[in-house]
């Protein structure tokens, strides 16, 4: 994955895996955003957005949740529209989360993969195989530039946390 320097407006973060074996405890994976105002872009979130939640302002939708991975292509999307976020808004943290105890990892779960669009344009696509020992991962963050416009760091990095302790640390440094 890479950055990209341009103004976004739209974009579609999509997750897929494949289901756990018949008989065997369903894999459920998260696509989890955090959004940070321009007062303290890298502390606590002003909201987080995941499964059973949505942004008060409606610019972040879950459009497609799945707990277990059925489905065809990419089972989980979220959709951003970072164009309409309110000026006070400085960042949005994008990150996966293993849902459970913390201590499944991404070895364990066959067949994941991220894509990050604008359009019908794919910005990056991942299989998060460079985080195999994480149960978490962020793998993207839209940061405002200087002249109000939206720009990305499209980088996978992996977080050996569970999913409550991830929404507290995904947004650092």
């Amino acid at each position: 994955m890479t950055g990209v320097r341009k103004s976004l407006a739209r974009v579609e973060i999509a997750l897929k895996w494949d289901p756990s074996p018949s008989g065997a405890p369903a894999h459920d994976l998260d696509v989890i955003a955090a959004v940070y105002g321009a007062d303290d872009p890298y502390g606590d979130p002003v909201h987080l957005v995941h499964f059973g939640r949505r942004s008060p302002d409606g610019t972040i939708t879950l459009n497609r949740d799945s707990r277990t991975g059925q489905g065809f292509g990419y089972d989980e999307v979220m959709t951003v529209e970072l164009d309409r976020m309110a000026d006070r808004t400085a960042r949005v943290v994008v990150g996966v989360v293993i849902q459970g105890d913390g201590a499944k990892t991404f070895a364990a779960v066959p067949g994941t993969g991220i894509r990050i669009r604008e359009g019908a344009e794919d910005l990056a696509l991942d299989d998060l195989a460079a985080v195999a020992d994480a149960g978490a991962a962020t793998v993207a963050v839209f940061t405002r530039d200087g002249s109000g416009g939206w720009t990305a760091d499209l980088e996978v990095r992996g977080f050996a946390v569970g999913p409550d302790e991830f929404t507290r640390v995904m947004g650092g440094r």
